[in-house]
């Protein structure tokens, strides 16, 4: 094989899709920390899934034009910092193609050594070791090879297919963390899973998505009940062509079913598919119903945020009322806030932001979902993003190069409990470059601590770690691990509370609420330390605390 038209383009990236979706939570374990947030794979598939998606539906005769469709359905739907990176990639693989009609061994070579320098600069600080690392070194060598005595499209892909895994497999070298745990990166390894699918339809065997999933690990979290806790996801899916006529309503029920699922509802109409799940993972669901087609409509609702009182609802109605209200009037700020979590999610509206978006550890959004809330503030002259997450800051910034005609300002926080400290120092009568300045010196104070439970053994930094054992997580590190929560929670507020320039201490308490302990937290902080004490119910799903010190 030696060139790719449309069509065999369009079916490369389905394959290469179909074969990074398959091995999604195979990628989510490769995670240097043992919480249950290690969501690269998930990010990286539902961005990769959105550029398929926008791929097909372009009815060009130009590999060009789909590539472009591709490249922007890429960017749109990128989540997490993988998936941003990876929309980089594809996009400079576009810009080299660009205007080609069909694309031959050479226009692959440089176009993915193309994708490897848009995605570098695309990044402020390069990390080696990663998946930029992989792109880089294999699209390099593979070119090399190819420009040395060239040759067909079936020996490229595989050049490149090898020369990725053996990135992935030195990407340990560039990250100690990574050796130490055990794993390679990531993001690379998902890289290395689209590829693989690239080249196996060039060889002819094409990958198709799996009819079954293979079975996840029970964790603590599974352990609630799925009617009182959990998400209610709904969505709506045209099915693509594919689909129309094998589309069985008995196998998606059991997919969902197999993941948790429960409250399970799935209606077919022609060519849409409703579906209403009840389940603690909405991204799982969401990666089900995806396989299948477009989401024509989507909504995920935090069932304990439901069972709210009625008061609770009171207030935050009204403020909903307001805000568009206001939106007629031109507004000096737009503030954007990245949360999860009824109590977090109704103190960010009450700090003064006009969005806040639905996401965080387990649910990164993507650059559309952030274009999309910053269209809704066409009344406002700046918008200032507060991720409250490393994984999302990629995605929110990517929004400054799709409005590029908007004055979009990302505030790098790093943790819902940087955001609230942040969000509740903005100045709306400062100008943009002095909230800035003082927003990152906000940020630079606080000291984020969380403490949640373990998905698997491992060791980090010394400290030994139990699959469900609790685990407390600090600077970077993780601090003490253990089965008493309780026990894990004071060693961490003692080794926080050495600090003797810090002045406040926030406690944000999770969905899975004890009572009991939280007065015990209080009493600690109360007895042995002079810090100001705020305890807040945050209801966030996977950590039972969120605790910012500053």
């Amino acid at each position: 094989m030696n060139s790719v038209n449309v069509e065999q383009f369009k079916a490369m990236i389905r394959s290469g899709c179909a074969n990074l979706e398959n091995h999604a939570a195979e990628i989510n374990t490769l995670n240097v920390f043992p919480v249950p947030d290690g969501d690269t794979g998930t990010n990286m598939s539902m961005t990769f899934t959105n550029g398929y998606q926008e791929a097909i539906k372009c009815n060009s005769d130009s590999v060009s034009d789909v590539a472009k469709a591709f490249s922007r359905g890429l960017l749109m739907g990128a989540r997490g910092n993988s998936g941003v990176i990876t929309s980089q990639i594809f996009r400079g693989f576009y810009q080299h193609i660009e205007g080609k009609e069909e694309i031959d061994v050479s226009d692959f070579s440089l176009g993915f050594e193309n994708g490897a320098r848009v995605a570098y600069k695309a990044i402020m600080k390069p990390v080696e070791g990663t998946i930029l690392t992989v792109i880089r070194e294999a699209s390099w060598y593979a070119n090399h090879d190819f420009e040395t005595q060239p040759f067909d499209l079936n020996t490229y892909f595989a050049k490149l297919v090898q020369y990725s895994a053996e990135s992935l497999e030195r990407t340990p070298d560039y990250l100690p963390v990574l050796k130490e745990v055990g794993v390679v990166d990531s993001g690379g390894s998902g890289l290395l899973r689209i590829l693989e699918g690239f080249k196996a339809y060039v060889d002819g065997n094409p990958i198709d998505f799996l009819e079954k999933k293979e079975e996840t690990t029970v964790n603590p979290a599974l352990m609630l009940e799925n009617e009182e806790f959990g998400y209610c996801t709904e969505f709506i899916v045209r099915l693509d062509e594919d689909y129309l006529k094998k589309f069985d309503e008995k196998i998606l029920k059991k997919k969902l079913t197999d993941m948790g699922g429960e409250s399970l509802v799935v209606v077919r109409d022609e060519d849409l598919v409703k579906v209403h799940v009840h389940t603690l993972k909405p991204g799982d669901a969401l990666n089900i119903g995806q396989r299948y087609g477009e989401f024509v409509k989507l909504k995920i609702e935090n069932m304990q945020e439901q069972h709210s009182t009625i008061i609770a609802n009171a207030n935050t109605e009204p403020k909903k009322q307001v805000k568009e209200e206001k939106k007629k009037e031109p507004k000096k700020y737009g503030l954007v806030a990245v949360a999860a979590g009824e109590g977090i999610t109704k103190l960010f509206y009450e700090l003064g932001c006009d969005v806040v978006v639905s996401g965080g550890q387990t649910m990164n959004p993507s650059t559309e979902d952030f274009v999309k809330v910053i269209n809704d503030l066409d009344n406002c002259e700046n918008v200032l993003i507060f991720p409250n997450n490393s994984n999302i800051i990629l995605a929110a910034k990517q929004t400054q190069s799709v409005l590029s005609d908007r004055n979009i300002y990302v505030i790098e926080t790093k943790s819902i409990q940087a955001g609230l400290s942040a969000v509740g120092m903005f100045n709306a009568n400062a100008d943009v470059e002095e909230n800035i300045a003082d927003l990152n010196d906000v940020i630079a104070n606080v000291t984020a601590a969380s403490v949640t439970y373990a998905i698997k053994d491992t060791t980090f930094e010394g400290v030994a770690v139990k699959e469900g054992d609790y685990i407390a997580i600090a600077n970077k590190g993780i601090i003490s691990s253990g089965k008493d929560r309780k026990a894990v929670v004071l060693e961490l507020l003692e080794k926080l509370c050495d600090d003797k320039d810090k002045e406040i201490i926030t406690v944000i308490v999770g969905d899975d609420k004890n009572d009991e302990e939280v007065s015990l937290i209080e009493d600690y902080i109360s007895k042995n330390t002079d810090l100001e004490c705020e305890i807040i119910d945050g209801g966030q799903p996977v950590y039972s605390y969120l605790i910012g010190i500053e």
